[in-house]
């Protein structure tokens, strides 16, 4: 305060300074060193969050003795391509793909249809009890699975579905209670007015449904299609009682095996997990764009 009282010019340049960078910016610095900050803080937490995948990459090229070693070596010398043809080759890791691949499309795509009808229904259709139903229906998702898995292993043993690919498949492609959720939410965000037209049109509840509300789906279908796919590929535990027979192995079961009496391949079983990875990571990718806007624009609208 005395040194603006003894200096009033220096108050003012100071002022003019920060507003000439403001209307040059268009932000204010405290902003920018918030942004700064923050990316920071997001650098590192992706860096934490790709050093396993990263580490698994690595430790698939290298030998036994190198994956061991300390200190750990971050580039493998020399770099064992050969464990990848030595993975594939060693199990049939051919038929835990198309196992795998089976199940996880069938899973989401019945997934998406239930999820969407129900969703529409919840958002959309007026009947009796539909949010103490809607409530009780959200409620099983703090159902722990593992309470439910024998229940579903005694059904799937009654209608002699055991070590099948449908004992995979029929439970949980009857319904998910995040999916429905996530629809509904979106549903809710479109306008009724559409669907006024379309009942002017003379179109009924499920022209409506096919014709209007599903194609305005797709951001949310898309997002939770890779969530439901990625679940049902990395499945380990209901394959792991279901399933006996290693020609219906699916590809964590398949990776398991690497796992000796006496000593596990880590190299193989890191080979083998790159490239159960891989596809994955691809439709990833190439849906990335679909997934954020399905998340972000289903919002939890009541």
């Amino acid at each position: 305060m005395l040194q603006e009282t003894l200096n009033p010019g220096t108050s003012e340049v100071s002022q003019k300074t920060v507003a000439r960078a403001t209307r040059k910016t268009g932000r204010r610095p405290s902003s920018i060193v918030f942004d700064v900050v923050l990316h920071f803080i997001l650098i590192i937490g992706a860096i934490f969050m790709a050093a396993p995948f990263i580490w698994m990459l690595i430790t698939s090229l290298e030998s036994t003795s190198q994956a061991f070693s300390v200190p750990p070596t971050w580039i493998p010398n020399p770099f064992l391509w050969g464990n990848y043809p030595q993975s594939l080759n060693a199990l049939p890791f051919n038929l835990a793909y198309m196992n795998s691949t089976i199940v996880a499309v069938s899973v989401t795509f019945f997934q998406l249809i239930t999820c969407s009808m129900a969703g529409y229904a919840f958002a959309r259709i007026e009947f009796p009890g539909r949010n103490i139903i809607f409530i009780a229906f959200l409620a099983t998702m703090m159902i722990p699975f593992q309470l439910t898995i024998i229940p579903i292993f005694l059904t799937m043993k009654e209608l002699n579905l055991l070590d099948t690919l449908l004992s995979l498949i029929l439970p949980p492609a009857l319904f998910s209670a995040l999916g429905v959720f996530m629809m509904r939410q979106f549903i809710l965000g479109i306008p009724i007015e559409l669907e006024e037209a379309a009942i002017v049109d003379g179109a009924n509840r499920w022209k409506i449904f096919w014709q209007v509300i599903l194609p305005l789906l797709k951001a949310p279908l898309a997002a939770w299609g890779i969530f439901a796919f990625l679940g049902q590929w990395n499945d380990f535990l209901r394959p792991l009682i279901m399933l006996n027979t290693p020609e219906n192995f699916t590809v964590p079961l398949m990776l398991n095996q690497f796992r000796g009496q006496y000593a596990t391949e880590w190299t193989l079983v890191m080979a083998g997990s790159v490239i159960a990875v891989v596809p994955v990571l691809i439709v990833y990718i190439l849906a990335q764009r679909h997934i954020i806007r399905g998340i972000a624009m289903t919002g939890l609208k009541a």
